[in-house]
């Protein structure tokens, strides 16, 4: 486990009007998705929503670097959505931390497991509102599985290098909490809309391998046992399923680099040392072709699957103590 640095969180604040359909009725309705942000810089634009602090769209140039979603629509799973108190799964929904045992809702019931943390679905609010640049935030109250007060704050931020993305957390309770975080995109490299024809860098030499019906946490291998999941040198996904954890990533100047590419087209996400894993995923929704493979989930992680049980990397934010972690999306 890793003790989280106490730092000041920023302030500043800044309003805007809900943006909103207004029926016959004459009733306010906001999009399903939540108040609309839209930031550009460049040739970059990207546009947030409110629900989950989701990345609901970002373009180079017109081009798709992640599958979107409609404002109005219901968000697509965890399509774009920030991740916290934990990425991925925790098995069974039950963990013991401080002496104490907790159990969380199912929230993937097929499966059985404790999905993707507590936000999702959570309204964030707005603390800055600029054209390149947005930060929203929202508190995890004390609840039952998770008997701890966290606010989260997460900045969207275009530049010349592309969309980052940095969350900040912040115990404002009176106990130590355990704390992970990521974000859930779902890549696009290039105009034919399957991830079966990009080609994939990943440059992981081990990977966390699941039981194949709960996705459950087995054991940490080398990818040369596993030649399908080796990625380490560029070379077409193809048919191959990928929902899986990867460590031990190569790194250059602290930075480590997924690369998708389609032909001339492309895009990259790039995160240092503060997410030592990344969760991949093809995508895999059998007969439903409007979704089926179409993106590629790229999904940085402070912690592994299961680290509220395992402790590995897992982060515990003392009371007043802040963890920061960040990464970006660029084209190619």
């Amino acid at each position: 486990m890793t003790t989280a640095e106490g730092a000041p969180v920023a302030r500043t604040v800044a309003s805007t009007a809900a943006q909103a359909t207004v029926p016959e009725t004459g009733a306010v309705v906001l999009p399903r998705s939540g108040r609309q942000l839209r930031i550009a810089h460049g040739s970059y634009e990207a546009a947030i929503a409110s629900v989950g602090a989701s990345l609901r769209s970002l373009t180079f140039e017109g081009r798709d670097l992640v599958v979107p979603f409609g404002a109005d629509e219901v968000r697509p799973g965890y399509r774009g959505t920030t991740l916290a108190p934990w990425p991925n799964r925790i098995v069974d929904g039950r963990y013991s931390f401080g002496g104490a045992e907790h159990r969380l809702p199912l929230t993937e019931p097929e499966r059985g497991q404790a999905l993707h943390g507590l936000l999702s679905w959570a309204e964030f609010s707005d603390r800055v509102i600029e054209a390149d640049r947005v930060v929203l935030a929202a508190v995890i109250e004390p609840q039952a599985g998770y008997p701890f007060r966290v606010e989260v704050e997460t900045e969207y931020r275009l530049d010349d290098d592309g969309l980052t993305q940095t969350v900040t957390a912040r115990n404002i309770g009176a106990d130590a909490a355990p704390w992970g975080t990521g974000p859930h995109p779902y890549l696009v490299a290039g105009p034919s809309g399957r991830v079966d024809a990009w080609n994939l860098l990943l440059p992981a030499s081990e990977v966390l391998t699941v039981t194949p019906d709960r996705l459950s946490p087995v054991a940490l291998e080398s990818v040369d046992r596993h030649p399908e999941w080796d990625f380490r040198s560029a070379r077409p996904i193809g048919d191959v399923f990928i929902d899986h954890a990867f460590t031990a990533l190569s790194r250059t100047d602290g930075a480590a680099e997924v690369r998708l590419t389609e032909g001339e087209h492309g895009v990259a996400m790039t995160w240092d040392e503060r997410c030592p894993w990344v969760q991949v995923h093809t995508a895999d929704n059998p007969g439903i072709d409007g979704i089926h493979r179409i993106g590629l989930a790229v999904e940085p992680m402070t912690c592994p699957p299961d680290a509220f049980n395992s402790g590995t990397d897992l982060v515990v934010l003392e009371p007043g103590a802040t963890h920061a972690a960040s990464w970006r999306i660029r084209a190619l």
